[in-house]
């Protein structure tokens, strides 16, 4: 074994492990239930989907960073920033950054919370989450900062866990969004709040249509260029599209459970960020 090896199993091993056994079990369900789902454009056995998205961040997230400042011209920095200022967070809230990759929000969070708070960084790829735990130990963010490894759709932690729930751009590549809204309220304690900041569709059909340009003609060239992987931005190119819009996913949301649910566009609705509470 190389020390490269090695050393990437230790970190591996650093993280907390909490995907539940769940996360590969089969739900029972009724023969109307379809058992397909969406992977850009293309039509998949939903058990295929996490492995399928996996392939993806595995591939992308040694230049995840890199790419969201090139492919937003850093304007995804503004973005995180309402977020966090939108979230209301206080110290001594706890906070899960789900599908954190990189540890952005996290960043942000585990200063406003102080000592007496904790952010939880979980995301389902182990890939990304290193990265993002390297990152933030780099930045000496050590102390109120635990690592988890989990599905959205079945969260390892106890209901009436967490103060607020972020989810930034990672809604759109969950295999059942219903399931992992339903598993987000859950573990939110009542009072508790959910942002979730996503791509979404322009509010104006002449920025639809220069969105679309660039997403499917300049994008995934840009991740072959710097990436060298440009069928992975193709694949989120499409995944933004296949995504619900503004409208869907707030009534998704308070399908869910989510009470007071609104969402505000962001750069004329490129991105939208949807928020609701739990009562």
């Amino acid at each position: 074994m190389s020390a490269t090896e090695q050393n990437s199993q230790e970190n591996d091993s650093s993280i907390n492990q909490q995907v539940l056994a769940d996360t590969n079990v089969k739900t029972e369900s009724n023969s109307e239930e379809s058992n397909t789902t969406h992977f850009g454009y293309k039509t998949i056995e939903k058990d295929d989907k996490i492995s399928m998205v996996a392939g993806v961040f595995h591939s992308v997230a040694k230049q995840y960073d890199v790419m969201n400042d090139l492919m937003s011209f850093g304007i995804h920095r503004l973005w995180k920033r309402f977020t966090i200022d939108a979230s209301g967070v206080r110290p001594g809230n706890k906070v899960l950054d789900l599908a954190g990759g990189t540890g952005d929000l996290t960043a942000k969070f585990s200063k406003l919370v102080g000592r007496e708070g904790q952010v939880v960084l979980a995301d389902i790829n182990s890939s990304m989450l290193n990265v993002g735990r390297d990152k933030l130990r780099d930045k000496g963010l050590v102390q109120n900062i635990e690592y988890v490894q989990a599905n959205a759709e079945y969260l390892p932690f106890e209901e009436n866990t967490f103060d607020i729930v972020t989810i930034a751009f990672g809604l759109r590549n969950v295999t059942d969004k219903d399931k992992a809204l339903r598993s987000i309220y859950s573990v939110l304690k009542p009072g508790g709040r959910l942002l979730v900041l996503e791509f979404s569709k322009p509010e104006h059909e002449l920025l639809n249509k220069a969105y679309d340009f660039y997403s499917f003609n300049i994008l995934p060239k840009m991740g072959e260029l710097v990436a060298k992987d440009g069928d992975s931005y193709q694949y989120l190119a499409e995944s933004i599209r296949m995504h619900p819009d503004q409208e869907t996913l707030k009534a998704m949301m308070e399908n869910a459970g989510f009470e007071q649910t609104t969402f505000k566009n962001l750069t004329g609705g490129v991105v939208a960020l949807h928020k609701g509470y739990k009562f």
